[in-house]
């Protein structure tokens, strides 16, 4: 049986130690699918097989990637990134100390000739390359060490990576600089020229950059963190009557939990007494507080108002609706796109391509360049190297998915799959069902008209009792009724329902059947004389079915559902983005047809069945169109399978839908818009990064390499490279933030 295992990979740094990862991962034995994140530096693989975990941990620190299977807590990396932070700082401070001084003695002459005479006049050029070889060492063997023992063996096994390049452009800088400084003799006396400081301050930058990166990454994981704050540490369990503190953890269905005012739910129950109300706009993203009494369901980390609560804990640890929607985001966020498959096949292969075409630009510089020709080649050599590495290419689609669906989750909006966000974004259709998702889904019983010979109170108590082993909102309408007009409900038995048709049984001898117009005609039951009465009722707006007692029609129902207040609010903000909607119900065809009219519906399905549901989802499928269908996510199952996207709307506890890619936490329809908002942000912010990435190293490159030289005499400074390349990532990470505010 198949199995999903998440790891936390080290030392992953750049697009294409994601490739390397990720072929080494896919070719463990058993492996069915791999998604590889740099922004949370994790890899989900789905597989199986006996061992299959430690396959996986060794396929990868083979590779150069030391791994651990992620825990719970793993993903809650604030405080790591937090502490890497802090490391990454105390190297940046380290190296501008050591690093500065030699970009002011080499550099500085430069800028103000009078310095470079004062050099001279007191300490002397060899005494001043001196003080730059010891101090760039330092730098080097220092804060600039990482790049060395990681980017030196991934050169020698033959996957070189970021730091790979960083390695040899900074050695070649380095070990050319003291060449000139101890044996200079074997060097032209025209390329006798030191370039300590680009390697000391290549590293500088670079590690700034890195330092930038890893506060933005920082940010772009704050809605998981919000979303593990939301659960309290602690819990006041009530033991013998008196409240005790008990770690959640330890927490058991059962337990009686005191929640006193402001206080947030430690996990999901039942209030056993009190009343209050509860913030639940974690779940909703609804501001208005929800009241709650004895019986009422409270949802884990959802906050208590001004009442004070006793609630029956029912769902513990990772069973909470809380954990349930953390693990969604988090699978999420780790998602790879499919338009992240290109990216990935690039970035495997581009250092590799990257080293050649510095060794050519060497070369071909060594071939027709001016002298001093050794200082010319190593410069443009070095700046090819620095200038190209792939960070931002490795960020550019994982940074804006963890961005967006963060922040989906915080207005309500559960992405359960990655790659809906993109899919999402492409849709034409949205097509909707009508009981639940357009209305309340509480209808209320409007008309009961017997049939001529059948009293009334006996013939709605015997459909009562049919209904009531339904779980259909029109059935619980009529039970409703029935409570409400003080009937009593005989026993029903061999109740057997008719999917989209109706119901069936026997109360007191007499076989009833509960169902719409098509069932009667199926049954040979004729309700022609109620037609006078039906039809207007269908064009109201209402819905229309009927009962039938030992083979004769015996009543007209009719039921009124309510329309959702901001449904045509809704539909006309997707019409102007240029969606289409359909709205595809078992309604009668009138009945739906007034209602779509009602909010800007564009085409009405109507009368289909639930497999129906599928074949008309098909059917707009078949013209090229991509669809999106809106259901409840239980009866709607099979249609929000078969379309392209699924989206579940949800009542705030019922996140488990399986068959859905999306999940709506509250019932507005609003969630609708927002999702497709945030998709299509989302993907613009994608491709706006992708374009950064790919338009900075194809500018650049050929820059750094000196095309600029002859027409403009122009050649790029490793160092402004080495900037060039931090800001590069930090442009993308700053992009994809900006998906905060949507």
């Amino acid at each position: 049986m198949a199995r999903t295992v998440t790891l936390s990979i080290e030392k992953m740094h750049c697009g294409s130690c994601v490739g390397r990862v990720d072929r080494a991962l896919a070719a463990v034995s058993g492996v069915q699918d791999v998604s590889v994140n740099l922004a949370t530096e994790t890899a989900l693989i789905t597989g199986q097989g006996s061992g299959l975990v430690d396959r996986l941990v060794s396929a990868a620190e083979a590779a150069g990637y030391p791994a651990h299977v992620a825990e719970d807590a793993d993903y809650d990396k604030q405080e790591q990134r937090d502490a890497e932070a802090l490391a990454l700082n105390r190297r940046v401070i380290l190296a501008v100390v050591l690093g500065l001084p030699v970009f002011i003695l080499e550099m500085g002459g430069h800028m103000v000739p009078a310095f470079h005479h004062m050099i001279h006049q007191t300490i002397g050029q060899q005494a001043s390359w001196t003080i730059q070889a010891t101090l760039t060492t330092m730098v080097l063997i220092g804060p600039g060490r990482s790049f060395y023992t990681d980017g030196l063996p991934a050169l020698f096994r033959a996957a070189p990576d970021m730091n790979s390049l960083v390695a040899v452009g900074t050695l070649a800088a380095y070990f050319y600089s003291m060449t000139v400084l101890i044996v200079p003799e074997v060097l032209p006396v025209e390329a006798r020229a030191v370039y300590f400081e680009a390697a000391a301050v290549i590293v500088v930058l670079i590690l700034v950059g890195r330092w930038l990166e890893a506060r933005a990454k920082g940010k772009t994981g704050a809605a998981i963190s919000s979303l593990l704050r939301l659960q309290p540490k602690t819990a006041q369990v009530l033991q013998d009557g008196k409240p005790v503190e008990v770690a959640v953890a330890k927490l058991v269905p059962g337990d009686l939990i005191l929640l006193r005012p402001g206080e947030s739910a430690p996990v999901d129950g039942v209030v056993a007494s009190g009343q209050s109300h509860m913030d639940e706009s974690m779940l909703t993203g609804e501001p208005m507080p929800v009241p709650k009494a004895q019986g009422d369901v409270v949802t884990g980390g959802t906050v208590n108002g001004n009442g004070s609560l006793t609630v029956k804990a029912t769902r513990v640890g990772k069973d909470t609706v809380l954990a349930g929607i953390v693990r969604m985001v988090q699978e999420a966020q780790g998602a790879k796109l499919p338009i992240q498959a290109l990216v990935d096949r690039i970035t495997l292969w581009f250092v590799p391509v990257v080293l050649v075409v510095a060794t050519v630009t060497v070369i071909v510089w060594l071939l027709v360049g001016p002298q001093p020709v050794l200082s010319y080649a190593l410069v443009a050599g070095v700046s090819v190297l620095i200038i190209a590495c792939p960070c931002a290419m490795g960020l550019a689609t994982p940074t804006s998915i963890m961005v967006a669906t963060g922040r989906a989750a915080e207005r309500g909006v559960l992405f359960r799959k990655g790659d809906a966000l993109q899919s999402l974004a492409e849709v034409d259709v949205i097509a909707f069902d009508k009981t639940g998702t357009l209305t309340e889904g509480e209808p209320a019983l409007r008309l009961f008209t017997p049939a001529e010979n059948f009293d009334r109170a006996q013939t709605l108590a015997c459909v009562a009792a049919v209904e009531e082993r339904a779980e259909h909102p029109v059935a619980r309408a009529i039970v409703a009724a029935v409570h409400d007009e003080g009937l009593s409900l005989p026993q029903a038995d061999k109740v057997a329902a008719q999917s989209g048709l109706g119901i069936s049984g026997n109360v007191d001898g007499k076989h009833v059947t509960v169902g719409s117009d098509r069932l009667m005609r199926d049954i040979g039951v004729d309700v022609s004389a109620f037609d006078s009465t039906a039809t207007p009722a269908a064009a109201r707006g209402e819905t229309v079915f009927y009962a039938a007692i030992d083979g004769q029609v015996a009543a007209m129902i009719t039921v009124v559902d309510r329309i959702k207040p901001n449904a045509a609010t809704v539909l006309r903000a997707l019409h102007e983005k240029g969606l289409k909607t359909v709205m595809i119900t078992g309604d009668k065809a009138e009945t739906a047809q007034t209602i779509a009219d009602e909010i800007g519906v564009t085409t009405v399905i109507a009368g289909v069945m639930p497999r129906g549901k599928v074949d008309a989802i098909a059917r707009l499928q078949s013209d090229g169109r991509k669809v999106a269908f809106v259901g409840d996510g239980i009866n709607d199952a099979p249609a929000l399978a078969a379309a392209d996207i699924g989206i579940a709307i949800g009542t705030g506890t019922d996140v488990a839908i399986q068959s859905a890619d999306v999940v709506l936490m509250s019932g507005d329809l609003q969630g609708v818009q927002t999702a497709h908002h945030i998709s299509t942000q989302a993907m613009r912010n994608i491709r706006q990064n992708l374009f950064w990435a790919f338009g900075y190293n194809t500018a650049l490159i050929p820059v750094a390499a000196g095309v600029l030289f002859v027409p403009l005499g122009v050649l790029l400074s490793p160092m402004l490279a080495a900037g060039a390349m931090a800001l590069s990532s930090v442009f993308v990470l700053t992009n994809a933030l900006r998906l905060r505010r949507v």
